[in-house]
């Protein structure tokens, strides 16, 4: 349709397009994207304002053209068929300005994807608050391990495939549905392009207060999303959050409920559940059969949860149960995600992306359950639209347990984020500390490396918390480390 946003379409015949240009290709999903096109067979350049290592490291082994900065010139080199315009990209940038000037075809990246590889597949998206990029990993992994060859594009760096993407021959695609907007001429959530078959939702929880109003505007996304799937189709849930079962229930596809709690009312639980160094074992109940047990090299209960989202999607796939134990038990995880960066003379360092209260509570106790003799120490950057602001308060004051030490960055001023309304990180602060928690906060980054480097112990676990670079923060505590272990300090 010709509009004043250009020529937008939302499907094509994906023979029509042999050059593609994708706009704002350095994000992790584009850049990613622009990989998957290039194996697909598709000749692709990209343009970018800045490219910076690790995606620029890629896009150049990929052989992807990039140029810079955003330029109507650009659209003269690449001569494409089809622009892929990425959600970072506002109206006025001027390279989207020649793309509706010229009447080019363009799409956003959620529309391309569902056309020109999901129309095609039997689409497996999982979508939630929580845990979409580990349970969609997982899940792939597991079709893959069962030899079913799957495609796959998720959110984060797959360690069993150094990568977030995956062209495969088989029928299955697994794609990460996010729930943020598309484009700037379609703020509808990008999952409600990928034409769900197999669906899960692992939890529903308000976020990205930058777009949604309120809780019931966030959980009607969701509404929109199982509606999606077919009544052929399946819809997996998590039963610790009513909402989203009841959500999952105004679908006409068949549902099937999980929770990590043993004995629990669903379909898939748990039993002899047990946690140690190497993640957790567990014997899984499905519809009160016991199945046997398996071993899954993560620990908390949260991905106790996203295992069990995975065996009965799985299992609605048609796989066996020892399928499925195989490809859980060689997970090898996500880059961020409880990922041990280095232990420096007795001090463990752990990263993982967690951001909303529940994610950060969930990551504490999983790492406390993981290392239950060690002194934890927790270190937070809000760093999110959601997580800088004060609608999470109270929730953040409750999200500690396990830690015995805490350190908060405090956010600088965002313009997405009202003037009254930024999280209190003083008064966070001072209800952790009525908890137990020894803890403290620091306006910059090197001032908590300092902080950190200086104090901690052998024995300790740091667990740090971000779901953006943190400045550097790992880096530089890790250089700091070596450099104190160095003068035996």
């Amino acid at each position: 349709m010709a509009d004043d946003n250009g020529n937008v379409l939302d499907s094509l015949d994906p023979r029509s397009v042999r050059r593609i240009h994708l706009v704002g290709v350095a994000g992790t999903g584009m850049g990613s994207f622009a990989g998957m096109l290039k194996a697909a067979g598709y000749e692709v350049t990209g343009s970018d304002e800045n490219v910076y290592p690790p995606m620029s490291d890629m896009l150049r082994t990929w052989g992807i053209p990039v140029s810079t900065p955003y330029a109507p010139a650009n659209l003269d080199s690449a001569k494409p068929d089809l622009v892929i315009i990425g959600n970072v990209i506002r109206r006025v940038n001027p390279e989207a300005t020649a793309v509706r000037e010229r009447g080019l075809k363009q799409m956003s990246f959620p529309a391309a994807l569902g056309t020109l590889f999901l129309d095609r597949s039997h689409s497996v998206v999982v979508a939630g608050t929580h845990g979409k990029t580990t349970t969609s990993s997982l899940m792939a992994h597991v079709l893959v391990a069962a030899g079913k060859d799957p495609s796959f594009l998720v959110g984060g760096v797959t360690q069993n495939y150094a990568g977030n993407y995956r062209v495969g021959k088989g029928p299955h695609f697994v794609v990460e549905g996010d729930e943020y907007d598309t484009a700037y001429w379609d703020k509808g959530s990008k999952f409600l392009h990928y034409r769900p078959r197999t669906a899960i939702v692992t939890s529903v929880e308000f976020d990205h207060a930058d777009i949604f109003r309120d809780l019931p505007h966030y959980e009607a996304t969701f509404e929109k999303f199982v509606r999606l799937v077919p009544k052929d189709g399946q819809l997996v849930v998590c039963a610790a959050y009513p909402n989203a079962v009841r959500i999952a229930r105004e679908g006409t596809a068949p549902v099937s409920t999980y929770v990590a709690k043993e004995g629990a009312d669903a379909d898939y639980t748990p039993k002899n559940l047990s946690f140690g160094p190497e993640g957790a074992r567990f014997n899984v109940v499905e519809k009160g059969q016991d199945l046997g047990t398996v071993t899954l090299p993560m620990s908390g209960a949260h991905n106790v949860e996203n295992a069990l989202a995975v065996i009965a999607a799985a299992r609605g796939l048609g796989l066996t149960f020892a399928e499925i134990q195989q490809g859980l038990s060689t997970f090898q995880g996500v880059k961020r995600r409880q990922e041990v960066r280095a232990e420096v003379d007795g001090v463990l360092v752990v990263d993982d992306f967690a951001h909303h209260p529940t994610a950060v509570r969930e990551t504490i106790a999983a790492i406390h359950h993981r290392y239950p003799d060690r002194r934890l120490w927790a270190i937070f950057e809000p760093r999110s639209n959601t997580s800088r602001r004060n609608i999470h308060q109270e929730d953040y004051a409750h999200a500690f347990p396990g830690a015995t030490r805490a350190s908060l960055k405090v956010p600088e001023r965002h313009d997405k984020v009202p003037e009254g309304e930024e999280l209190n990180v003083p008064k966070l602060i001072e209800a952790l500390k009525v908890q137990g928690i020894a803890a403290d906060g620091a306006t910059d980054v090197q001032t908590l490396v300092d902080r950190v480097a200086s104090e901690a112990k052998s024995g300790d676990v740091l667990l740090v918390m971000s779901n953006g670079s943190f400045g550097g923060f790992i880096d530089k505590l890790l250089t700091a480390l070596k450099a104190r272990a160095g003068k035996g300090t």
